[in-house]
């Protein structure tokens, strides 16, 4: 057959192959968007949810979901920009202790959500004895985020062009000088890009939440600041139950009377902000980079 067709016709089958992707997705989201965006409103976003009553919403859940996502990065964000950077500036390629830690980290990113859900079960709620509570979610979510963001760090890390390191070193700077003022910065758009595309990851994320920060949206004393006490927002020793956790329960439990139209609406909600999530990745992204390049 004639090369060039054979070429057309490859062409022409992933042409037709990504537009069904796109297509389902498209379908999907509109589906949800379609069913829940009506069901929107600023009480919904800012009020109660009800379990028994009509009327609620998703204030706390949205709350929590955003509080849980701060705590998360704090804690995941530090661990993995240092073993991106040992692993792309420091480690011995060739090294049993670099194999090992990188087959820790493919392992890792292979585990399904309920298993690292489990696993912060047995060890932050019952072995740590920080029960169901935010700081035992953020820490299954570490668990959970930790080889994907490490992974991105060092991949932003690694497409440094070697001159660049060449030249630090050739100025006087010491190695880890060279890493912190030229190196991470050069890479700073794709380590940022990463950041929040892990961020909707978390965001939209509910096994591992289940069995860690509970199922449960105690009202909240937002007059309380004591970070100690369980009614108080910014307390890490609390339940909280997430939005993607609130969607699972009501269309599991079936107790509220309107609970289609919370499920579709908080599910819109969800959609969104996982969407401005990806959108924001790719516009700090674009921005960062003619920032640093100039382009």
């Amino acid at each position: 057959m004639n090369p060039k067709k054979v070429d057309k016709m490859a062409t022409s089958v992933l042409y037709i192959i990504s537009g069904i992707i796109v297509v389902i997705l498209a379908s999907l989201l509109l589906y949800i968007l379609v069913r829940g965006v009506p069901h929107i409103s600023w009480h919904f976003l800012t009020s109660p949810s009800k379990a028994y009553e009509v009327g609620g919403g998703i204030g706390i859940q949205l709350f929590n979901s955003i509080f849980l996502l701060v705590i998360t990065m704090i804690i995941s964000f530090p661990l993995s920009l240092g073993a991106g950077i040992y692993l792309s500036e420091y480690a011995n390629q060739k090294s049993w202790v670099t194999n090992l830690v990188r087959t820790s980290i493919e392992i890792l990113s292979s585990l399904p959500s309920v298993v690292v859900g489990l696993f912060g079960f047995l060890i932050f709620v019952v072995q740590f004895g920080y029960g169901f509570s935010i700081i035992s979610g953020a820490l299954a979510l570490t668990v959970f985020n930790l080889p994907l963001m490490t992974r991105n760090v060092e991949e932003s890390l690694k497409a440094v062009h070697h001159t660049q390191r060449e030249g630090g070193l050739a100025l006087g700077l010491s190695r880890w000088e060279t890493v912190l003022h030229v190196i991470v910065p050069e890479a700073l758009p794709g380590i940022v890009t990463g950041v929040v595309l892990s961020s909707g990851r978390i965001f939209g994320e509910a096994a591992a939440l289940i069995y860690t920060a509970g199922q449960s949206a105690p009202a909240l004393d937002w007059s309380n600041w004591n970070p100690m006490s369980v009614s108080s927002p910014i307390s890490i020793f609390r339940q909280a139950e997430t939005l993607a956790v609130h969607i699972w329960k009501v269309n599991g439990e079936g107790t509220v009377p309107d609970g289609a139209a919370v499920s579709a609406g908080a599910s819109a909600v969800l959609i969104i902000f996982v969407l401005l999530f990806n959108f924001g990745a790719r516009f700090i992204g674009k921005k960062n980079h003619s920032k640093l390049t100039a382009s």
